[in-house]
């Protein structure tokens, strides 16, 4: 299952028209939206390409002059893709997950520049 947020822009005078193309197009659910013009929407999907798929048709509707992809979360689609990783040592994730442990004390002691 894939969920993506979808920020979309209309002109103000035509939010009404956006709001019931929209509805009527199955494709999203609408989450929010404001006078100006904006608003958002949620896209859920088997796969990154069945979402793609639903943001042209959205894209397509009158009146829209932009709608775009914010956030994006993907369940299983790249599961298959974590046996190609090397684990990082557990000990690591262990108190980065700890909630007892203060960021304050957290010392990094490394660089990017090398990696």
């Amino acid at each position: 299952m894939n969920i993506s947020s979808v920020v979309v822009k209309c002109a103000p005078d035509y939010v009404d028209f956006v709001l019931e193309q929209l509805h009527a197009s199955g494709q999203c659910e609408v989450y929010a939206h404001d006078a100006l013009g904006r608003i958002i929407i949620i896209l859920e999907g088997d796969s990154t390409e069945h979402e793609t798929e639903k943001l042209r048709i959205i894209q397509e509707i009158p009146h829209i002059l932009s709608a775009e992809m914010a956030y994006a979360f993907s369940e299983n689609e790249f599961s298959p893709e974590e046996e190609k990783f090397e684990m990082v040592n557990p000990e690591i994730v262990n108190r980065l997950n700890d909630t007892e442990v203060d960021a304050k004390d957290i010392v990094y002691n490394g660089h990017l520049k090398d990696k």
